[in-house]
């Protein structure tokens, strides 16, 4: 206990000198941690993004086959096209069997478009316009905050009803209770809004902002107004995230037989490879730059040895003394060992509230974007302060060891 006493108030008595020691320890400590927590942010935010709404696996048709090749440290993808053959229509018989694949917890498909939307003087520009399918509200977890969802009497009948989510409702009519059974236009024809509903991805990386705002109507609706396929887009919902890639890859499978596809296929959007490429992706770029900032710990280690060899310059005749009273080399090399540790601990303690202090800040201003939070763990926490002490113990070892081998006449003797 007295050596740890000894080494604060040997660095409280030089408390200039001690702070410009630690500086780099300080520096080094603060920056690993804000990068790691950066980073740490990042990937969850985007394992949420991809992980969260996406248990739909998205499948498309497609004409190109892609070959990757590896050329050192160099990865390349290189398509080609090896079809003319069309994208056959997915009738309901052959869409209704995706349900029967293992693993496959429902489907849905859909088409859109995007239409300017008004109502008397309001109105709303550029609006993301989804065509759903009958098994669409089955699967999407919508908040219907007024109205109703489409029946399937609306699909039957090809009506003209459309739902806004409550972002479009509040901008054209100024409540979401006033926007039911009101016409809107849309493009050139009107439509009844039967319902209001929230989304709750809205907001998220994936979501796709548009400054209109989003609506819905049946894909047999949009796709006789537009011309477009009514089952354009295929998914497949899936409860395991970790398991959409094999699950999907069945799907786009059965419907490249099912309709009878012989160098075209059906593929699926693989958000799972997606999320393990930018985790490695950011994995790398946090050790790259953690290395980097890395060597302020290693500046401030170096920094600590000359000061700590400084110090046993400075005190030759106080260790003479202890020596002559009986000290044994082994008490001299732990005090300055201690003392070094402790002066490269409490560089860390500093260097983890200014990281603190730094990351609070970020996630308060937002600058990682909206839903995004830096996230300081207690493994990075403990890692930091235990680097700390060891960069005092590797780098307190010359200077301890030189103090302890010192004679203890020839230290007394020294002016």
């Amino acid at each position: 206990m007295e050596n740890w006493k000894f080494a604060l108030s040997s660095i409280m008595g030089h408390k200039m000198r001690s702070i410009l020691t630690m500086l780099g320890i300080i520096i080094g400590v603060a920056a690993v941690v804000v990068i790691v927590a950066l980073g740490s942010g990042m990937s969850s935010s985007m394992s949420k993004a991809l992980s969260g709404d996406n248990t739909d696996v998205q499948i498309y048709f497609t004409t190109m086959a892609s070959e990757t090749t590896t050329d050192g440290l160099v990865t390349s993808t290189e398509t080609t096209d090896v079809s003319n053959e069309t994208e056959p229509d997915l009738t309901d018989s052959i869409l209704s069997k995706l349900a029967d694949i293992p693993g496959v917890d429902g489907y849905y498909t859909t088409n859109s478009t995007m239409a300017d939307l008004s109502y008397g003087k309001n109105s709303a520009k550029s609006v993301n316009i989804t065509g759903v399918s009958s098994t669409y509200f089955s699967i999407k977890e919508y908040k219907i905050l007024a109205g109703r969802q489409f029946t399937q009497t609306d699909y039957n009948n090809f009506s003209r009803i459309v739902m806004l989510d409550t972002k479009l409702a509040k901008k054209l009519f100024g409540s979401n209770k006033k926007a039911l059974n009101k016409t809107v236009a849309i493009g050139n024809h009107d439509y009844l809004v039967v319902g209001v509903y929230e989304d709750p991805n809205a907001g998220s990386a994936l979501y796709g902002a548009s400054s209109g705002g989003n609506a819905v109507m049946t894909n047999a609706q949009l796709a006789s107004e537009y011309g477009q396929k009514e089952n354009a887009n295929v998914y497949v919902h899936v409860k395991d995230f970790s398991q959409s890639s094999v699950i999907g890859t069945a799907a786009a499978d059965y419907l490249t037989k099912a309709t009878g596809l012989k160098e075209a296929k059906y593929e699926i959007y693989d958000l799972q490879q997606m999320l393990t490429q930018f985790n490695q992706s950011m994995g790398l770029i946090t050790v790259f730059i953690g290395a980097v900032a890395g060597i302020s710990l290693l500046v401030g280690g170096i920094g600590v040895m000359n000061i700590m060899l400084v110090s046993v310059t400075e005190r030759t005749r106080e260790i003479g003394l202890r020596k002559a009273l009986g000290a044994t080399r082994r008490n001299i090399l732990v005090q300055f060992l201690i003392e070094s540790i402790v002066l490269t601990s409490l560089g860390g303690l500093i260097g983890l509230a200014l990281a603190w202090g730094i990351v609070t800040l970020v996630n308060v201003s937002q600058v990682m974007g909206q839903g995004m939070v830096a996230v300081i763990s207690l493994p990075i926490v403990l890692g930091s302060l235990l680097f700390s002490a060891t960069v005092g113990v590797l780098f307190g070892v010359l200077p301890a060891n030189k103090a302890s081998k010192l004679n203890p006449i020839e230290a007394l003797r020294y002016e």
